[in-house]
Order: structure tokens, then sequence, then C-alpha cells
């Protein structure tokens, strides 16, 4: 039994038949192990046994919430057990990496708070951190594989190859390179180089044997070889592919997990070879399963929003995200959900991370950015509402007293930020006639609701219940329990007519909140005037000038009445 060589966290085994000849190979090569060790020196060490993980994104888009998840995972594994957490920008597919991405991804992920040790913007022992910076490296790598006889140079055409994969597609069989380079002499390859055929590099597979690893989050898992052909490493470009470019980072950065989405976990085999043939100790893998849409599809644009971007666009705080996130395949064991950053790093474990799909809620996302949005400090959240109600025109100031009082009657109905602009709006408008024509207004109406006017308006007139909102909320409660008793009414029959004549509404925030903040509206004016707010003296204008007798019989002059009063 061959064993790959292994960190202490995990165990990954070839398990030959046969030993494969180029094990025999590479044996002539060992005395010259010092001398390669100067060839491929790594800048600094990490310390022995410490906690090193990178999150290491593409920058060909916008960062997808499954990525986010992957790089809070990592983050919060490295904060709780003390050790590195690492940014490494992959940008070797080059023709679709763009530093507009890299910038992109680098916000949002600034923005989540997950800040990075290392990385291209902050640098470290183990840079460059950008992979397109790396290339010498990796193709020393390889040059030390073709002398160890693990890989080889394979001078196929695109034409060659293809007939390949249709032989085996007939014969059904898995598609894999038949090696036909994998035995050539010397002089075939010089005959090749002379002419300037272009080459590929392609790893040497044993042909026999398995590989299996036991994964943090879904236990042992293994592979067949006899499924695997010569896979290429290096591009007849000079670009290293994936597999053996993240294996030689990931080795030469000290990296001792690897915590990344479940679509890599067929990419293991490879590195696990390449890991192999070249010494490295190998870290540990935790393979996330993947987020996914109600429909239980892999979550993608057509179910809305998907980027991390598009939900600060949208008014989501970071906090939420990242408790969201978290909550995506992850528990601490008990009902709360409600968590801090510092929480969820204090609380973290890899054996909670659930191995099955997790489904992206936005309706509970929505919830939770509403608990954390109402979880601020008080003066924080009166000068995000504030700032967006005056740059959204509805106020023209953005503190002062009817800010803060407006935050604290409105913030149980707003989970998102951009919701305060239609719950203030909501509050400011004046919809009466609507209302009274509603199947809901009707009884409200028909409760004596033009006697109850009358004496609002002659409350209001005398100075009565102006003199009571100078007080606020207080006054208004004191007052109007005078109001009910003078009109013998109390509860649902004094509170529905009232709201229906000041707010023009059947529904709405506490009634005394609600009309005090009305009052200093009008008074302040601190209202935008493309609102189309109407003060308290210009609604008790409108219910002065109403005819409730024709209104039973003639609804709509109510609605000229209450446009007369706009103007």
């Amino acid at each position: 039994m061959a064993s790959l060589v292994g960190s202490p966290w995990l165990r990954v085994r070839i398990l030959p038949e046969v030993a494969p000849p180029f094990f025999h190979q590479a044996a002539a090569f060992r005395p010259q192990v010092s001398l390669r060790r100067r060839r491929f020196p790594v800048s600094a060490s990490a310390g022995e046994g410490e906690v090193r993980v990178r999150f290491a994104p593409s920058p060909t888009g916008n960062l997808h919430v499954g990525g986010a998840r992957t790089a809070l995972f990592n983050y919060l594994f490295a904060r709780s057990k003390g050790g590195k957490f690492i940014l490494r920008i992959e940008d070797t597919d080059l023709e679709r990496s763009t530093k507009k991405s890299e910038e992109a991804v680098i916000r949002d992920l600034s923005w989540l708070g997950l800040e990075w040790d290392e990385g291209p913007d902050v640098g470290g022992d183990f840079g460059p951190y950008r992979q397109s910076e790396r290339n010498s490296l990796y193709r020393n790598y390889c040059d030390k594989l073709l002398e160890d006889g693990r890989a080889y140079r394979c001078f196929c055409s695109n034409e060659e190859l293809e007939e390949m994969k249709e032989i085996a597609k007939l014969k059904q069989l898995p598609p894999v390179y038949t090696g036909k380079w994998s035995t050539a002499t010397e002089k075939e390859i010089e005959e090749q180089l002379e002419k300037g055929t272009p080459y590929t590099y392609r790893f040497r597979v044993p042909k026999e044997g398995s590989v299996k690893i036991n994964d943090l989050i879904r236990g042992e898992v293994s592979w067949s070889l006899d499924t695997l052909g010569d896979f290429v490493i290096l591009r007849s470009n000079g670009q290293p592919v994936y597999n053996f470019c993240v294996t030689v980072d990931d080795a030469n950065m000290r990296i001792s997990h690897v915590i990344r989405a479940e679509e890599h976990l067929p990419n293991t085999l490879r590195q696990a070879l390449i890991y192999n043939a070249l010494g490295f100790s190998m870290p540990s893998f935790a393979h996330v399963s993947l987020i996914l849409a109600p429909d239980r599809s892999k979550l993608s644009k057509r179910h809305g929003a998907t980027s991390v971007g598009q939900f600060r666009e949208m008014g989501y705080l970071p906090q939420a995200m990242v408790n969201y996130l978290a909550l995506l395949g992850w528990g601490d064991g008990t009902e709360n959900e409600f968590f801090t950053i510092d929480q969820l790093v204090e609380k973290f474990s890899i054996e909670r991370v659930n191995k099955s799909g997790a489904i992206f809620d936005s309706t509970k996302l929505r919830w939770m950015n509403g608990q954390h949005l109402r979880s601020l400090p008080a003066d924080k959240l009166v000068n995000i509402l504030g700032q967006q109600w005056k740059t959204a025109g509805i106020l023209l100031e953005s503190e002062g007293m009817f800010v803060e009082e407006a935050t604290e009657l409105l913030k149980d109905g707003i989970d998102l930020i951009a919701d305060s602009d239609s719950a203030l709006k909501n509050l400011l408008a004046y919809p009466l006639h609507s209302t009274l024509a509603s199947a809901e207004g009707k009884p409200i109406y028909e409760d004596k609701l033009a006697d109850v006017a009358a004496s609002l308006i002659s409350a209001y007139d005398s100075g009565e219940l102006r003199e009571a909102l100078e007080e606020g909320k207080a006054g208004w409660q004191k007052w109007v329990k005078s109001f009910g008793k003078a009109l013998k009414r109390k509860g649902k029959s004094l509170f529905m007519p009232l709201r229906v004549l000041l707010t023009g509404k059947l529904h709405g925030p506490e009634m005394g909140g609600s009309i005090a903040l009305l009052y200093e509206a009008g008074k302040s004016g601190v209202v935008g005037p493309e609102v189309g707010f109407l003060t308290l003296d210009e609604r008790f204008k409108l219910l002065r000038d109403l005819d409730w007798e024709a209104f039973r019989d003639s609804e709509p002059q109510l609605e000229s009445a209450t446009t007369t009063a706009t103007h």
C-alpha cells in the first residue's frame, strides 16, 4: 500500500494493484532531492499545526452568494481556530478575468466584514496572491514532474483528441486520453520539437488502484484510477490548468484546510495525485453543499438576485447577509437564528456543517435583515433612515426631532432600508376618499362619522387639540380620553373614526405617535414639496368643506374636495 503524504487531519491513499512504472522511474532522482529544494524555495514557513485557509475566487463575474458563503465558512473556521484567512485571486483564465471583477469581489468581501490576513491588496509572506503573477513557479514544478517522469509532453492536435473522444464514445468507454505520447522515445519527441509542433504537458496517472480521502463534511470518498486518463497540467500557451496551479499554490501557501463547494469534489482526485507526485503535504478537505433555489435546482440568475453586490444595492445589511449565509447548511444545535459575526466565530465548527443542499429563502433573508436593522443602536438607525429619506426627496433634512420620532414609530414595519420610503410616504399620505369608498370603510362612515368629524373640527378650531399635540403623544392620550367621554365613545368606535378622519386610513402605526408626527411634520416644514403632504390645517379645511349629506348620495364629490385641498 502506497500512502500519499498526509497532514495530521486527513489521510489520502493510493491503493495500487500493481505499482505504476513511473514510481520506479522517480526513484532514480532521489539523490538530488536537496538540489530540488533549493530550486523550489518558499519565502516563509507557517507554524507547525497552524490553521491556514484560503478563499480563491476567479475574477470573471460578481461574487455569488454561494462563493460568499464559502468565504464566510473559511473565515469563521480560521478565526475560531486562531488561524489565518488568505485571499488568493485565481485569474489564469486570461480571456474572462478582469480587474473590474477582482475589485468588485474585494469590495463585496470587505462589505461583508471578512477581513483577510494575506492577499493581493495586503501582501504577506507567501505572495504573489494573484495566480497570473506566479507562472514561473508553475513552470518550475512542471519541469520537476517532467524530470521525474511523472509528466510528459503531448503533441496531439485538437483533431486527434476529438477523434479519441468519439472512439471512446462508440465503445461506451470514459472519454479519457489514450496515452499516445506517454511512451514516446526521445527521438520522437526531438523531432516534434524541431518542427515547432505545439504541445501540452500531461500528468502520468497510475493505471490501477484508487484514491481515498476522508472529507471533513462528507466522510470517506474514493475514486478508481481506471476512470482517469493522463490529464493536462500546462497548456500549449504556457498557462497552467486549474488543478495543477491550485495544488501548487495551496502547498506553497501552507494551506492546512481546503474548504470549498462540493462541485470541486471531483477535482480532488487530480489534486491528490499532484500532491503526492511533488511530495507535498496534503491539506484537509471539506466540501460544502451547494445553495439551492426553492425548486431545489442550483441557485441562478433566473431565481432573482444571486450576487452579494445586488443584495447590497437593495439595502441589505452586511451583518444580516453574514448571519443568513452562515445558517445555510450550519447551525449551533439550538433554536437560535440571530448571530453577530463575533458570535458565529465563537460557535462555528466544521463538524456541524450539513452535507445536504441548503435552500435559499429570500423571504427569510428579508426577515433576518429586519431583525438586524432594528437591533442597530438607535442613533445609527436614525442616521441611516434620515439619510435615506433625504436622498429619496421625502424629507428636506436628514436629522432632527421629526427623523428621530419617525424612526421610532416606523422601524417595526421596516425590513429593508428601502422599505422606509414607502413606510414614511404611507404615513404622510391622506387617502380619505378611497378609504371611505372601500367596503371596509363603509361601516365607519355609517357609524355617524359626520358627527365625530364635527366634534373633532370644533376641538381643532378651539385650539384644544393643537395644545394637546404640542405635548406630543402624552398630550394626545390625555386629550383623546376626554374627547371619548364627551362623545360617549370608546375603543374601536372612538379610535377608528379618529384614525380615518386624521390619517385618511383604516390601519397604520400606533395612532398617538402617528398624529403627533403629522402635527410635527406640518409645523416643521420638513417634508419635501413633491410628496403631496397635507398638514393638519389642510386636512381640517378639507373636512370643514365636505358636505357629508351629499357624500352619502354622491361619493365622487369627496374626491373633488380632496383634490382641491392639495392645491
